[in-house]
C-alpha cells in the first residue's frame, strides 16, 4: 500500500494532465511549430535534441512525439517543467509510462465505458478548455488609452514610494537583540523612551543623530535611520500604512511592531513609475479582470439552467 501511495503522489508531483495525451500525432503544421525539446538554462548538463516529429515514447500503439512531449511538460505546474526538461527528463518520462500502462489496462478492463469514467473525463475535457478559454480571452481583451489611464489614476497610489527615516526602540519578546550593555526594556518602558525621543525630536532635535545614538535597528542606525526608498510591501504592515499615509516632513506617533516601538520621519514622497512605465504590469493586471467580465458575460447569455427542486431553489 505504501509503494502505491508513493508512486500516485509522485505523479501528482508532476501534475501530469491526462487530457493531454492524444491517440494520434498532431498534425504537421502543429508539430512544426512547436519547439524541439531543448534544455532550460537551470540546467547546465547538455541533453539530446531531437526533431519534433521524432516518436520518443511508445506504450503499445500510444505513440508520443518530442513536440507532444513538450505540451504534456507545458501542463505541469510551472516550478516542475526544467526539472522535466532536463535532469529529471527520464523520471518524467517513466511516471508518464506507468500512466499509459495502467490507462490501457484500464480500457482492457472496460473502466473506460463504466458511468464513473464517461462523467469524470467529461468534466475534465470541459474544465482544461475552459481555462484554454479563460487564458485566449484575457489575451483577446482591447485594453484602450483612455481604460489605462483610468485604471492607472484609480490605483496611483500603489506605485509610490516613500523615502523614510526610522528609530526603533527595542522592547521584551523582540528577536533583534539587545545592545551589549543595554537594558532590555519592558514594552511600557520601550513606548515611554519612544515618547520621549519624539519630543526630543520635536522640540528641535536631530533625527539622524538621535538614530545613530538611540536607534536598536543593526540595519539602519548607522546610517542615521536611513531606509531609502521603500515601495509598499517592504514594510511592516503597520509601519507602511503609517509612512504611506503621510506628508513629507512629519514625524510618527511611535508604532508598535513585533520587533519594539518605531518613529517615523518622511523625508520624502515619489512616483515610483510613470504612466508609460506602469503601462505593461497595469495591462497584465487588466487583462484578467476584462476576461472575467467577458466569463461573466457568456454564462449571462448562455443556456443555463438549475432545477429549482434539486437545489433548494423552489418557493415556499
Amino acid at each position: 500500500m505504501m509503494k502505491s501511495m508513493t508512486f500516485f503522489r509522485s505523479l501528482l508531483s508532476f501534475g501530469v494532465v491526462g487530457g493531454v495525451l492524444a491517440q494520434t500525432p498532431p498534425p504537421k503544421a502543429a508539430i512544426d511549430a512547436r519547439p524541439t525539446v531543448t534544455l532550460s538554462a537551470e540546467n547546465p548538463k547538455p541533453m539530446p535534441v531531437v526533431p519534433p516529429d521524432k516518436v520518443v515514447v511508445s506504450v503499445g500503439d500510444l505513440k508520443i512525439t518530442a513536440a507532444q512531449f513538450d505540451l504534456i511538460i507545458d501542463s505541469i505546474p510551472e516550478q516542475s517543467r526544467a526539472s522535466a526538461r532536463g535532469p529529471s527528463r527520464k523520471l518524467f518520462a517513466d511516471q508518464l509510462v506507468r500512466i499509459l500502462v495502467l490507462a490501457q489496462e484500464g480500457k482492457r478492463r472496460k473502466l473506460d465505458e463504466t458511468p464513473a469514467y464517461q462523467v469524470q473525463t467529461m468534466i475534465q475535457s470541459a474544465n482544461l478548455l475552459a481555462g484554454l478559454t479563460y487564458d485566449q480571452l484575457s489575451k483577446d481583451a482591447k485594453i484602450g488609452d483612455a481604460e489605462v489611464r483610468n485604471y492607472y489614476e484609480l490605483h496611483k497610489s500603489e506605485f509610490e514610494e516613500v523615502h523614510a527615516r526610522l528609530i526603533l526602540v527595542r522592547m521584551q519578546g523582540s528577536p533583534t537583540p539587545v545592545k551589549p550593555g543595554q537594558k532590555e526594556l519592558t514594552e511600557a518602558e520601550a513606548l515611554a523612551k519612544a515618547q520621549e525621543l519624539r519630543k526630543k525630536i520635536q522640540d528641535g532635535g536631530d533625527f539622524a543623530a538621535l538614530a545613530m545614538t538611540e536607534s536598536d535597528d543593526p540595519g539602519t542606525a548607522a546610517k542615521g535611520g536611513d531606509l531609502g526608498s521603500r515601495k509598499k510591501g517592504q514594510n511592516f504592515p503597520e509601519v507602511e500604512a503609517v509612512a504611506f499615509a503621510m506628508k513629507p516632513g512629519e514625524l510618527s506617533e511611535p508604532i508598535k511592531t513585533q520587533l519594539g516601538y518605531c518613529l517615523i520621519k518622511l523625508e520624502g514622497k515619489t512616483m515610483g513609475k510613470t504612466f508609460e512605465e506602469a503601462r505593461p504590469d497595469l495591462e497584465k493586471r487588466m487583462r484578467p479582470e476584462l476576461a472575467q467580465k467577458a466569463m461573466d458575460e457568456l454564462q449571462k447569455n448562455g443556456s443555463v439552467a438549475l432545477d429549482p427542486e434539486f437545489f433548494g431553489l423552489a418557493k415556499p
